[in-house]
């Protein structure tokens, strides 16, 4: 198995699409498993659609879930370092190489100067749409003469570099897809070269691939059209072509394009509300992709194993975010007291003192971290009862909330046994039943008493993480309200 060069080259004109980060976990997959080389570059060409902050946001979040590259730019001491020596890894410092490459395409004929106004081209356009034509350049330009076009250049009108579209046909095998062609003649003269001096996306994705010696482009499906005028252009420079797959869009239930417009697809924000790293990469990676049948949960060591591009769906794959909440809490009720609190700690201004028993009890409960941070906030502020109503059981009153909860009060100046849930528990309910009460007259009070909700843990497990005293003191609380209230 030779070494792949993969590479992952987002724009920075927005926040990281979880499509973006399978496409970068299949990239990174396929080189480690390998033995290879993953590269993070990005591509800002389009510089009039650049989000402020952009690139630090890929880079960031890509570290976050422990994509770390092995060329190209990585996020090291809250900084951003390029890492390798065929850099920079950032298009709009490399313009020099695609100019040099758009002059020999003009001098072998592969590309021409097109001086066509926005205007004129938008007639052209509309023109052929009015016709049912396909819309393309009519390469009026191509017609020019050596010296009209030098003539145009010393008049400093302004011009774009176009690609000529050979006839023919391009033909690829496709790792994902199989066999893909196309027609030339559906091929329109792509611009190569923007009248601001930069070059477009066509252009600059051959060039960097060629000189960063990338093996295999794994890229989204929406990019299938532009492949043919790729393979144009690495033939035309006399470039070796890398293998292509192209993965498959992600879908809402619908089946529309997973799409911003339709709900929350970034990255950034699924980590920042609290689900875990390695069940986000899991989750996304496995979505058109399933290594082995009888499994769902990896680490990220068994998806490099495991992973292949020809078990990657053709067909597009339906986002299901209720599977990213069960595999999240999955992954939180395996890890430790100790691993959750570390975690869930950069969420909370302070951890209260009880935070180890609280994540004991809940973590069978939460979905996300941010869950566990309110939890844990919760769990530290002792109640207010501005309506003290609902610590009363169903048909039961006031007075007899205040009896149960007063009599709370001595059993727990009494309790010697184990702080431990079911000790508690398994005492309480003893004592219940010797004295013939009524369990919702007794237990409704108290944990409402000890949570202020309505709906909580039980009051065994407040009582836990409470400590005895902390729990005396809720339930005298809850008292007083009741009685300031008949």
């Amino acid at each position: 198995m030779r070494p792949e060069r993969t590479r992952f080259a987002p724009s920075p004109t927005g926040m990281l699409h979880i499509g973006g980060l399978r496409t970068a976990l299949y990239a990174y997959f396929l080189a480690k498993q390998t033995k290879g080389d993953f590269l993070l570059r990005i591509e800002d060409t389009d510089q009039s659609r650049e989000m402020e902050g952009g690139i630090e946001h890929i880079v960031r979040t890509l570290d976050r879930v422990g994509i770390v590259a092995d060329e190209g730019l990585v996020w090291r001491d809250g900084a951003i370092v390029e890492r390798g020596d065929r850099g920079p890894y950032v298009q709009s410092k490399r313009l020099a190489l695609y100019r040099a490459a758009v002059g020999m395409l003009v001098a072998q004929g592969d590309a021409y100067y097109c001086f066509c106004s926005r205007e004129r081209l938008n007639t052209i356009r509309a023109e052929q749409q009015q016709n049912k034509q396909q819309p393309k350049y009519d390469r009026r330009c191509l017609k020019l003469s050596p010296a009209d076009v030098h003539a145009q250049l010393q008049k400093g009108v302004p011009h774009v570099i176009r690609l000529r579209v050979p006839k023919g046909e391009s033909y690829w095998n496709d790792v994902i897809r199989g066999p893909v062609s196309f027609s030339n003649d559906e091929m329109d003269d792509q611009v190569l070269l923007k009248s601001d001096g930069f070059p477009t996306y066509h252009l600059a994705v051959v060039v960097d691939d060629h000189a960063m010696n990338i093996t295999t482009v794994i890229r989204g499906e929406e990019w299938i059209s532009s492949t043919p005028k790729h393979l144009m252009l690495y033939a035309m420079l006399g470039y070796k072509a890398p293998a292509f797959a192209h993965v498959p869009l992600l879908l809402n239930p619908d089946k529309t394009k997973l799409s911003k417009r339709k709900g929350d697809v970034s990255t950034e924000s699924y980590l920042n509300r609290g689900y875990l790293p390695h069940a986000l990469v899991n989750f996304v990676s496995t979505l058109g992709f399933n290594p082995r049948a009888d499994r769902e949960l990896y680490t990220m060591d068994e998806l490099i194993a495991e992973f292949h591009l020809r078990k990657v769906k053709k067909s597009g794959a339906v986002v299901n975010f209720e599977k990213l909440d069960w595999m999240n809490r999955q992954y939180i009720q395996v890890m430790s007291d100790a691993e959750l609190l570390h975690a869930v700690e950069p969420l909370v201004e302070r951890l209260p003192e009880q935070a180890e028993r609280i994540v004991h009890v809940e973590k069978e409960r939460i979905t996300t971290l941010v869950e566990l941070a309110n939890t844990l906030e919760m769990y530290s502020e002792p109640p207010t009862f501005k309506n003290p109503h609902v610590l009363v059981w169903k048909n039961s009153d006031g007075h007899d909330a205040v009896v149960m909860l007063e009599r709370c009060v001595t059993f727990l100046k009494e309790y010697h046994g184990a702080m431990q849930v079911d000790a508690i528990e398994a005492s309480m309910k003893e004592w219940i039943a010797k004295e013939g009460y009524a369990t919702g007259n007794v237990l409704w009070p108290l944990r409402v008493a000890l949570s202020g909700q309505e709906k909580s843990a039980s009051p065994f497990e407040y009582i836990y993480i409470l400590g005895v005293h902390a729990a005396i003191e809720r339930v005298q609380t809850a008292i007083q309200a009741l009685k300031c209230s008949s």
